[in-house]
């Protein structure tokens, strides 16, 4: 077995049960904090079921780095870095919204996305009970079904998602930013989950992605899904995914896209 192979069967497992972890813990109830701003918030869950992969990890692989939402990073001994949202989505989570997922990649490298090799990936919803996984060279796969993003894009355009910063400041930028990318756009989804909305690229289902403000954690294994379904992922700083910006599409569309959010990929070099 290949090492990413072997990463890929360990980050499935391992999301599996952390995801029916946090699915327990949500039929139980919740304890909710607020983090940054009043609507970002983390719940105990999120804590927990994060200190429960990073335990199963460090058992199944102890040189490894993490690179977590919840928790201090650890630096790498082997080479590899585990980059783990617990709960993306934590706002669905918490008001019973379908819709958020367990991510964890494994990396080649430190834990920066600007210089990073994802090797495996995996977002897995407990709640539909779907598991996207990836690996470099691997391909993507949905259960025995393996993943192709959209090809072609018709005349009435894409169906594109994106997100929201949970910081009011933002919310001005991201409505101009919104207003520029219609004229390509079949409709808009606001799904809330940047590991799902990626995943949903891969899959077929969505045209599309871009975003401005997510974290490693939150693109680490969904921008390989996409990559190894055979579509194109950039962004910035350095034309990389990262917290200046995440875009994804198919091949062709990508360009189209990408044109219309380039202020924001050409600044963020400056």
């Amino acid at each position: 077995m290949t090492l990413a192979a072997d990463l890929l069967d360990i980050a499935t497992r391992i999301a599996r049960e952390a995801g029916d972890l946090a699915a327990r813990r949500r039929r139980e109830g919740l304890e909710i904090a607020t983090k940054s701003v009043a609507a970002d918030i983390v719940t105990a869950a999120d804590r927990e079921v994060e200190a429960f992969i990073r335990a199963e990890l460090a058992r199944e692989r102890p040189d490894d780095g993490f690179f977590g939402e919840e928790s201090a990073a650890q630096e790498s001994a082997s080479g590899v870095t585990w980059v783990v949202d617990p709960i993306d989505g934590t706002v669905n989570y918490a008001y019973g919204i379908p819709a958020w997922a367990v991510s964890i990649a494994a990396v080649e490298g430190t834990a920066d996305p600007a210089t990073w090799t994802a090797v495996a990936g995996v977002v897995y919803n407990p709640v539909s009970g779907e598991m996207f996984r990836a690996s470099r060279g691997g391909g993507a796969w949905l259960g025995e079904q393996r993943l192709s993003v959209t090809r072609e894009v018709g005349p009435a355009g894409g169906l594109i998602a994106t997100g929201f910063g949970y910081d009011p400041a933002t919310h001005a930028p991201t409505l101009e930013r919104l207003s520029r990318v219609m004229p390509i756009a079949r409709d808009i989804r606001r799904i809330g989950a940047a590991s799902l909305d990626l995943a949903s690229v891969a899959a077929g289902r969505l045209d599309a992605y871009y975003e401005k403000g997510t974290h490693p954690w939150d693109h680490a294994a969904g921008v390989l899904l996409v990559e190894e379904a055979g579509g194109r992922v950039g962004g910035a700083p350095g034309g990389r995914p990262g917290n200046a910006m995440v875009v994804a599409a198919g091949p062709d569309f990508f360009d189209r896209l990408a044109a219309l959010l380039e202020p924001e990929l050409r600044n963020s070099e400056r």
